[in-house]
């Protein structure tokens, strides 16, 4: 494993103590812990794609088809 150093302000330095003695384990497993679950959370997969990336914008064009993605006859000619 590397090493990392960072500064944490008191209270925060302090929760991290606490939460390390009620679960016996130390600082390092805490922070890795809450590392991972930050890191990795589905939200920045989401983000990542491109409806992640366009989702404040989806059905904001009016007067659409419904089913303009997925019916046939709105797809003829796609790609050409």
């Amino acid at each position: 494993m590397r090493t990392i150093s960072l500064k944490l302000p008191k209270h925060l330095h302090e929760r991290l103590e606490k939460e390390s003695r009620a679960r016996r384990t130390t600082k390092s497993s805490v922070v890795r812990e809450s590392l991972e679950k930050t890191l990795g959370s589905s939200r920045i997969a989401e983000e990542a794609s491109c409806y992640g990336l366009a989702r404040d914008l989806a059905g904001s064009v009016r007067g659409l088809p419904r089913d303009l993605a997925t019916n046939p006859k709105h797809l003829d000619g796609l790609g050409r």
